[in-house]
């Protein structure tokens, strides 16, 4: 993993709008270009409606017009892992393929685990099971 992504994902886990539940998380993703998107999570007194850091991460990416990422960095202020939610595991599976790396770490930024896309969403369902 690059620091670059690293870095990105850091500084979005500062902009993380985290008031209710206080766990802030930050996520990157470089797109095929080489271009790294990042976002944080953004809380909602209506608890379902708020946002993941990794799907405000895949937005910026398409709404800069790529589709697909390569490498992915969630961070979060937690004692373990901060591993994408099962949401953003299919989210990540519509843009990337299965060897994508995920590295995911916690409240100090760096990097404690890297699972392929596959390890963290086997069998997974998307596009290719659509007839």
């Amino acid at each position: 993993m690059s620091d670059d992504l690293l870095v990105a994902a850091r500084l979005a886990l500062t902009r993380a709008y985290a008031p209710y539940s206080r766990h802030r998380v930050g996520a990157a993703v470089r797109g095929l270009s080489g271009a790294i998107y990042a976002g944080c999570n953004i809380e909602n007194a209506a608890y379902p409606e708020g946002i993941c850091a990794e799907a405000v991460a895949i937005a910026t990416m398409i709404m800069a017009g790529e589709t697909r990422l390569v490498e992915v960095v969630v961070i979060g202020e937690t004692d373990g892992l901060c591993t994408p939610c099962g949401g953003c595991r299919q989210k990540l599976h519509e843009f990337g393929r299965a060897d994508v790396r995920i590295h995911v770490g916690g409240p100090e930024g760096t990097t404690s685990r890297t699972f392929s896309l596959d390890e963290l969403l086997p069998h997974a369902f998307g596009p290719d099971n659509l007839p």
